[in-house]
């Protein structure tokens, strides 16, 4: 309760405690100022109780109750120096009559940016023994925040934010910005004035999803997505997959929904959204479910909740998809990621191990600051880190998201010089609190023989630790796909569809990625057909051996499921080499290369009467045999359809 509404209480409600109340005044005009300024106080007539107080002051300065009503007031009225002053002249009156003012006083010199000053009198606070426990444990969290905002300010990190300018922001509001891995389409929330549609419980504002394409380094005038995704209520607080063809985000007091608020998918196809679903019991419940953001390959969802089981007022929660598509139970992230206030906004990275979110409970300048936690060696959220001042300040920051790259964040905010209330800006993000790089491929995949646009499965898998970083489809329309692939590793390439071969192929990033590291290509996928052949680029053998190495394992098993997938297919495994060495020798070594493919495939359940192995040496070369590079390609592994 408020020391305000303590005063009123005492003074006012209660006859008995009125009788004996021992007031620091005796001046009748400056106690009937006081009391009538409670009753507007407590009839939420702040500017009236306001003016009433300071008379009562006025008439009498040495009133201390007056004096810390009126500080409490101007607390609440966001009157931060007045406030410091009457507490300041409380203080000079009676110093030890009323410890919680101590507190309320260190809340002024925060939002006033005094930091020296909040710790003095949060210590002040702290050091006396009769104080309600609820109450110290905010004055020992105000006291943290301060002495961390007092050495934030004294070491302040780069920051220049740009407006993202006009084709994005309104006079309205725009919030929660969503952009692909490429950094080519954005998709954010605008606030914006209710219409005769608006389906939103008489509210004045109805919020709509909006969007814009990146041409020539430059953002075009954004538009509504339309329905179905924008209806008549509220839209918001979402998340883009990687490759921009998922939308995750909130939808309130939808019919079928688990609770007041639930998380919803959509996914385009061509140009147009499909109508959204709910994500399930698994996700949502009867509480309050908001603020998604998904990981790079589609199998996890970080989401915010308020659900019974959390540490605070608001938690990060996840689930995983599981095998037949829906959502597992959602779990807590855990108290290095969870306090007893709210934590909001994730934003995963699609590097899989950055997380940026917000929260009002760690230490930081201010309500909700902007934090950075990374993924550990076991798989668990490190202690966050605080993104510095004046990223963070004693204002509300609440959702920020980064460029795939690492070098560019977004984020919304109030500002002067800005277009309307909250606009959309972007700042080049300090490299101690940058994510780990990636970079990505986008091309279309389209059937061989026809042309036709397919839609197709896509993965990245790192070749060392056989996990799926990145997974996708194409669009069934377009063809279209986009795909994410972090630096500093080996990766395989896996695309399929019903009714063609696969395609397979391998990529290497240095953990410093160039500018050349970006993929633009087009993948045909063959028909299954008796004579059609594709080469297995990610099988590996020793050098000069038929030993396969262990990075073969994702190939391999691709191959294996694709051949349970077409039970009738009989294949031939080739094997072939350049024309450097022996003849003979390296014809051996090639029939013993696609023996050992073969010997795996029987071992996983193939029967062998489907598979033929052969070695070619090096009479079938795809490439001249007049260089290093040339000579790799002619050194590979196939599969031709002998008969489907």
């Amino acid at each position: 309760m408020k020391f305000i509404q303590i005063l009123f209480f005492l003074l006012v409600c209660s006859p008995i405690c009125q009788a004996q109340q021992d007031l620091s005044s005796t001046n009748k005009k400056a106690i009937r100022l006081f009391n009538e300024g409670l009753k507007s106080y407590q009839s939420k007539m702040n500017n009236e109780a306001y003016g009433l107080l300071k008379a009562a002051v006025t008439e009498d300065p040495t009133f201390f109750e007056a004096q810390i009503a009126l500080a409490d007031l101007c607390l609440d009225m966001e009157k931060y120096s007045e406030s410091r002053n009457y507490f300041e002249g409380a203080a000079k009156i009676r110093a030890d009559k009323f410890p919680p003012m101590y507190y309320r006083w260190a809340q002024a010199d925060f939002a006033s940016a005094e930091y020296s000053s909040a710790i003095v009198h949060c210590n002040k606070y702290l050091s006396f023994t009769k104080i309600q426990e609820q109450t110290k444990k905010k004055a020992e969290r105000l006291l943290r925040n301060a002495q961390f905002a007092e050495q934030a300010v004294l070491n302040p990190v780069k920051f220049k934010p740009e407006n993202l300018g006009p084709e994005i922001n309104s006079k309205y509001s725009e919030y929660h910005p969503s952009i692909t891995v490429d950094d080519q389409i954005i998709v954010f929330t605008r606030m914006r004035p209710s219409d005769e549609l608006t389906d939103n419980g008489g509210s004045q504002v109805e919020e709509d999803f909006f969007t814009s394409v990146r041409k020539d380094g430059k953002w075009l005038p954004c538009i509504s997505v339309g329905p179905p995704l924008n209806s008549h209520g509220n839209e918001g607080a979402h998340c883009l997959s990687p490759d921009g063809r998922f939308i995750f985000f909130t939808g309130c007091e939808r019919p079928g929904g688990f609770g007041r608020c639930d998380i919803y998918v959509s996914e385009t196809r061509g140009k147009k959204w499909s109508e959204p679903t709910n994500l399930g019991e698994g996700v949502n419940g009867p509480s309050w479910e908001a603020q998604p953001t998904v990981s790079a390959d589609g199998r996890e969802i970080i989401f915010v909740s308020k659900r019974e089981g959390g540490k605070g007022m608001s938690d990060l929660w996840c689930s995983r998809k599981q095998a037949n598509g829906s959502w597992g139970a959602a779990f807590n992230l855990g108290d290095s990621l969870n306090t007893d206030m709210e934590e909001f906004g994730p934003f995963l990275h699609p590097d899989g191990k950055t997380l940026y979110f917000s929260s009002a409970g760690h230490p930081g300048m201010g309500q909700r600051d902007f934090f950075i936690s990374r993924k550990g060696q076991n798989g668990k959220w490190q202690k966050p880190i605080n993104l510095g001042y004046p990223i963070n300040t004693n204002g509300d920051e609440t959702h920020m998201i980064i460029s795939a790259d690492g070098k560019k964040a977004y984020f919304s905010a109030d500002r002067e010089g800005g277009y309307g209330l909250r606009d959309i800006y972007s700042f080049d993000i300090n490299p101690e609190i940058q994510p780990f790089a990636v970079t990505f491929m986008k091309g279309k995949v389209f059937n061989k023989k026809s042309d036709a646009k397919l839609a197709a499965r896509f993965e990245i898998i790192d070749l060392f630790t056989k996990q799926i970083m990145a997974a996708s489809s194409s669009d069934p329309i377009s063809g279209e796909f986009l795909l994410s692939l972090p630096a500093g590793s080996s990766y395989a390439l896996n695309v399929s569809a019903p009714g063609f071969l696969f395609f397979s192929e391998n990529y290497t990033l240095e953990k410093e990625l160039k500018p050349t590291d970006i993929f633009e290509v087009d993948i045909p996928l063959q028909p299954i057909e008796a004579g059609e052949s594709i080469v297995l680029k990610n099988i590996f053998f020793a050098t000069g051996s038929a030993e396969l190495e262990a990075i073969s394992q994702t190939e391999l098993e691709k191959l294996l499921e694709f051949l349970n997938k077409n039970p009738s297919l009989k294949i031939e495994i080739s094997g072939h080499t350049d024309d450097v060495g022996n003849e003979q020798l390296n014809l051996k070594l090639s029939q013993a290369r696609a023996e050992a493919v073969k010997s795996y495939l029987v071992e996983k359940g193939i029967v062998p009467d489907r598979l033929t192995a052969k070695g070619y040496g090096k009479s079938k070369p795809i490439a001249p045999n007049t260089s290093d590079a040339t000579r790799k390609l002619n050194r590979r592994t196939e599969f031709t359809v002998l008969s489907k």
